[in-house]
């Protein structure tokens, strides 16, 4: 029975045993100083997407144990320094950390994924290559990027090698000096065109860069949370497709994606479940019905929904694209309708009086932009209201928009990330400021007095009025 006994707890504790490290108040600044390498996970255990990750995790710090790269986790309902030191505002909250400096994570979450990134950061920035070993190397990744120098005291190696430093967490890098006669980049990639030759100057990284960023992404690809930044940071517009069905996906993709090539530095096309983000269509202004076409233009905060009651055919998406390009087609606005009556001590917004209200020049306007159904956005609203009955008769003007059913104006500098988000608008000029204080009475006034054109329009609070709970801002998740 005892060896019985003790050959169950042995089972036990091997099926038990994690290779991620329990990180704590205590013992993170010491894990993260002696570690030259490694990634940490910032969680909640109540967090479903905690939980999803929770397998795949374990199993990449499994298979980067042999690599020596550790892999830790932080729960920060209780490691609250922590996490309040690094300004974790969502979970799970994936950080690489380098000799101490933390950078995000940007791959999937998923255990090949992780263990593809941490073996990359594992590796140098840049790959020395023997001449022989540069089509291997180029098949290693979905995007390669090779340079061929005569010297690595060169400039234009110079320019490479800082490039591969700075970007060693989007792509792989590797060089040869071996039989080289001119230098040159060739970006290697598993889509479109296989292989293609920087003609810049290799000695600007700024066209390098644009190079790469431009060629790394796909004609036309499917997009979510893992490669949205890469669309948007690309600057141009993003035509989506958005398919409820692998037979709509096929169907409509065949007649969207040949304006790829038409469009080629104008415009930049994706795939989108809309089973799965249906929600990023609404914010573009679209009914859930599918297939459907939209335009975001990511540069002027610009949405162009493609007419849902028409059906999609070449012919209508050739004129819709080029009527776009051509500057022909007004963004689209959602908007509740006017107020009847607009004259209680806070001011209601909507989509299409924008500007009239929030950047009338006169006034100085404090905007509160909410959500129905934020909580905090709840507890604000009284106190809202009576700094509003305040203000009366100021040139200081409270107001409030429902950020999910009014669109701010295209070219606005500014979008909308959590709920509440305040801002000030000045008079004059129409500078914006950020309120991140308290939500008290008392704490508003103090920032109006400090930074509005009219403060002298106003007088102090004597009194102090009631807190609200903590202000941070209610997340949700966004692709």
């Amino acid at each position: 029975m005892k060896n019985f006994l003790i050959l169950s707890t042995l089972v036990l504790s091997a099926f038990s045993s994690s290779e991620v490290h329990v990180l704590t108040n205590d013992n993170y600044g010491e894990f993260v100083k002696n570690e030259k390498l490694t990634l940490i996970e910032f969680y909640a255990p109540w967090c479903g997407h905690c939980k999803a990750l929770a397998p795949e995790y374990e199993d990449a710090a499994e298979k980067l144990k042999e690599k020596n790269v550790k892999l830790a986790k932080v729960d920060c309902t209780v490691e609250t320094e922590v996490c309040s030191s690094l300004q974790i505002q969502g979970y799970p909250t994936l950080k690489i950390f380098r000799d101490g400096t933390p950078s995000d994570y940007k791959g999937l979450r998923t255990s090949s994924s992780i263990v593809s990134t941490m073996v990359r950061q594992s590796q140098p920035a840049l790959i020395e290559l023997k001449a022989e070993a540069v089509e291997k190397f180029s098949q290693e990744d979905k995007v390669v990027v090779v340079g061929y120098f005569k010297s690595t005291d060169s400039e234009e190696f110079k320019t490479f090698q800082s490039t591969a430093n700075k970007y060693r967490d989007d792509y792989q890098f590797g060089y040869t000096t071996e039989g080289v006669s001119t230098p040159k980049v060739t970006l290697f990639k598993q889509f479109d065109d296989k292989k293609v030759d920087f003609s810049g100057k290799l000695t600007s990284s700024t066209e390098l860069v644009t190079f790469i960023k431009d060629q790394s992404v796909p004609q036309m690809d499917e997009i979510g949370p893992e490669n949205y930044s890469a669309y948007v940071s690309r600057g141009l517009p993003i035509v989506y497709l958005f398919y409820g069905s692998a037979d709509d996906r096929e169907k409509y993709g065949g007649i969207l994606k040949p304006f790829a090539k038409t469009f080629k530095g104008k415009l930049q096309f994706a795939y989108i479940d809309a089973v799965k983000y249906g929600g990023h269509g609404k914010t573009l202004n679209l009914v859930d019905t599918w297939p459907a076409i939209a335009i975001q233009d990511t540069t002027k905060n610009a949405k162009y929904p493609f007419d849902q009651s028409k059906p999609i055919t070449k012919e209508a998406l050739s004129t819709f694209l080029n009527d776009f390009v051509s500057g022909k087609i007004e963004p689209s606005l959602k908007s509740e309708p006017v107020p009847e009556s607009n004259d209680g001590p806070v001011k209601v917004v909507v989509g299409t009086e924008f500007e009239s209200i929030v950047l009338d020049k006169s006034a100085d306007v404090l905007l509160e932009l909410y959500a129905p159904w934020c909580g905090h956005c709840k507890k604000l609203a009284p106190i809202w209201e009576e700094l509003g009955e305040h203000l009366k008769g100021s040139k200081v003007v409270i107001a409030k928009m429902d950020g999910t059913e009014n669109d701010l104006p295209a070219g606005t500098s500014f979008q909308v990330e959590g709920f509440p988000t305040i801002k000030l608008f000045k008079a004059n000029d129409n500078t914006i400021v950020d309120y991140e204080g308290d939500r008290t009475l008392d704490s508003f006034v103090s920032f109006l007095k400090k930074n509005a054109v009219h403060a002298d329009s106003f007088e102090d609070v004597k009194a102090g009025s009631q807190d609200t709970d903590s202000h941070d801002n209610e997340d949700h998740d966004e692709l």
